[in-house]
């Protein structure tokens, strides 16, 4: 875990460093979660809730072409889903540093535009809570043991709308996980993540 996160810091030291280009803009991000983590045991799902959490980082936007551009990110994101399974709730919380690699394309003006963007995440679990019906709070365990809650990594793809009005952004967007996040190998158990996410955030000129 360690490793990754001092990997995804570098990562976006490296393009924050592209920032000394006066075209290249870094912002803030800052929004809703609303997520389901889909459980499968045996082919058979297990209803999931959604569950609501918030996301906040830190962007950078990069021109490559014309209205394309190209928008690395650092984000804190919190995402989850509670379930009844038989007769007892469960509730489970993860929260991610997540890297999205966004490409985007942008119609209109500087001062009114609407972008369309799409690319993949890499993620990995770095806190979170899980609650048993009837039990106390309990930290999130992650790895790969028969002891553990959740899988460290997570991989998937984001995809959505924003609205630009003066560089102050709204943003929608639907993330889904593409790993099995489920560390339980005894049964073919298979969990998901399904996010979609309301934002604002707000750029500002390198120069």
């Amino acid at each position: 875990m360690r490793n990754f996160l001092k990997s995804a810091f570098i990562i976006f030291l490296m393009f924050a460093f592209a920032c000394t280009n006066a075209q290249t803009k870094t912002g803030y991000i800052f929004g809703l979660n609303l997520s389901t983590m889909t459980l499968k045991t045996n082919g058979i799902s297990t209803h999931a809730k959604t569950l609501a959490g918030i996301h906040f980082g830190g962007f950078i936007e990069i021109p490559v072409k014309g209205k394309f551009t190209f928008q690395p990110a650092l984000i804190f994101s919190a995402k989850g889903s509670d379930y009844k399974i038989d007769t007892v709730d469960y509730s489970i919380s993860p929260i991610y540093v997540e890297v999205p690699f966004m490409a985007a394309y942008s119609i209109g003006s500087d001062v009114f535009n609407v972008s369309l963007f799409a690319g993949p995440y890499f993620a990995c679990g770095v806190g979170g809570y899980k609650i048993g019906s009837g039990s106390a709070i309990e930290n999130i365990s992650y790895g790969s043991g028969k002891n553990c809650d959740l899988k460290f990594f997570d991989i998937g793809l984001n995809f959505g709308v924003g609205v630009n009005i003066k560089g102050f952004l709204i943003l929608a967007q639907y993330g889904i996980g593409l790993a099995n996040v489920s560390p339980v190998t005894s049964v073919d158990t298979e969990m998901k993540n399904k996010v979609i996410g309301i934002s604002i955030s707000s750029s500002f000129s390198g120069n």
